[in-house]
């Protein structure tokens, strides 16, 4: 049985609790639970979880007893069990009322074909397993999960190095240090060979990364005990000023999420030169202030179009990027990639200066939204679409060997720093002609309106529903 065949049957024991009115989230969650028990189990790592709370004590029971016992186990574990364990099941709870539902679940999952799961890797199940319930529109949980094609290739660009510090400030899921990690397993045969010192490192300390909402920080902390990850993973946020212990990385990769503060507030933290209310901006700021000044620390960071266009506060943070970093490349990303349809997005990358002032000269603007097709479902994004990117970007994280072969013609195209300059430090530059446009009509196609609408409202959605959190927990 393949990793997306058992990823199926997992996905599929969903509508066994439809009956309990859980969504699709709680439901990654409780099976996050559950399987976290049995991986354990099979990965031989049981001796990090108490006695008497394994899967075997739960697999021994059955009906009510099952049930109560479960429950029992959630709070035990999420209380009086030690480090990532504990971390995993901190306030945990059950959604599933009916004990023949858990029973369903928990006979099903030890009824898979474990040796097959190991055989493919029972990270890449875990990752399969949340790759679908982004996939799911319904869940809502595209906002923590960033397509891995679009991932592999910002990580095959930056060339994370060993010994180098790689953070993501809104790690979600910790989907971009899981590829940074595998990148480098897969360059350096799996760390084999490095001295006991290098892999400690690679392990404990090379990927960290920090994440607001607490059951996509669980699922943070799950996904990187499966990849062998043990770094610090905080559950806060990196805008306030427990956010202030990120900083002197050699490489950020992130996309910070989207929407304003909330309330129209500014951050917390007072380190920013210009606090904003919009997320995105602050973000922004805080990343290129966290890399160091060594002329080799760089980023890449997914930023929605307003961050290349806002003016004040906005004008002022590009300027500021602009001479603090080298922002060497912009990709202008296609539409549909993201759980909210409408959403246009950019990958901008850069490399912190030794100096605070003049380091970019040039900016290459990458064209890869103009003339694509509609990405969803029916049109899945994967890694060949970013081929010819790549293929221009070159073979050098600091943006200095473009390919000769693609010059400024097509979709790839530069501007100087004074060019940009005229246009008020807009980043928001386009030359494509949209083959939907007829006429010379550039008037906005409604379709394309009413998306950004919907998307507009996805965002406001999500906001209202954090803020309902915020409020329950201190109620």
């Amino acid at each position: 049985m393949t990793t997306i065949e058992i990823v199926q049957k997992l996905w599929s024991l969903c509508n066994v609790l439809r009956d309990d009115g859980i969504t699709y989230h709680q439901y990654v969650t409780e099976l996050t639970y559950i399987l976290f028990l049995k991986m354990a189990q099979e990965t031989g790592a049981e001796k990090k979880i108490p006695a008497g709370y394994r899967w075997a004590d739960l697999t021994a029971k059955d009906g009510t007893k099952q049930h109560q016992f479960y429950r029992k186990l959630l709070l035990e574990l999420g209380t009086n069990s030690k480090n990532r364990v504990q971390d995993i099941y901190a306030n945990a709870s059950t959604n599933i009322d009916e004990p023949k539902n858990l029973a369903k679940i928990v006979t099903a999952i030890d009824g898979l074909d474990w040796y097959s799961a190991r055989e493919e890797g029972l990270g890449d199940l875990y990752e399969g397993l949340l790759q679908k319930n982004a996939d799911e529109k319904k869940s809502g949980a595209g906002q923590y999960f960033t397509p891995r094609p679009l991932i592999s290739a910002m990580v095959q660009l930056v060339q994370p190095q060993l010994g180098e510090r790689c953070g993501d400030p809104a790690c979600g899921t910790f989907g971009f240090m899981i590829v940074a990690d595998q990148y480098l397993k897969e360059k350096y045969d799996n760390y084999f060979g490095l001295t006991t010192e290098q892999q400690e490192f690679q392990q404990k300390q090379a990927f960290t990364g920090i994440e607001l909402v607490r059951d996509a920080h669980r699922l943070a902390l799950m996904n990187a005990m499966l990849h062998n990850i043990e770094g610090e993973i905080r559950q806060s946020d990196a805008l306030s000023g427990e956010g202030k212990v990120f900083r002197d990385y050699d490489v950020i990769l992130t996309n910070p999420p989207f929407g304003t503060k909330r309330g129209g507030e500014r951050p917390t933290r007072d380190d920013l030169t210009y606090p904003s209310s919009n997320k995105q901006l602050n973000f922004l700021q805080m990343i290129y202030r966290s890399l160091k000044s060594t002329g080799k620390a760089r980023a890449a960071v997914v930023l929605p179009d307003n961050v290349l266009f806002a003016d004040g506060d906005g004008q002022k943070i590009r300027a500021d990027l602009m001479d603090k970093c080298d922002l060497h490349t912009v990709l202008r990303l296609p539409t549909g990639i993201f759980y909210a349809q409408g959403v246009k997005t950019n990958v901008l990358f850069f490399t912190r200066g030794k100096k605070d002032k003049g380091n970019t000269q040039n900016v290459w603007f990458y064209d890869l939204r103009t003339n694509m097709p509609n990405f969803g479902k029916r049109t899945p994004l994967t890694v060949e679409h970013f081929k010819e990117f790549i293929h221009a970007f070159g073979n050098d994280p600091y943006g200095k060997a473009r390919r000769k072969d693609q010059g400024e013609s097509g979709r790839f195209r530069c501007f100087t720093r004074a060019e940009i300059a005229k246009r008020n430090d807009s980043l928001d530059i386009t030359w494509l002609q949209d083959d939907s446009v007829r006429n010379g009509d550039d008037l906005a196609d409604p379709t394309d309106l009413a998306d950004e609408i919907l998307a507009q409202l996805s965002i406001a959605t999500q906001e209202m529903q954090e803020l309902a959190r915020l409020l329950g927990e201190t109620n």
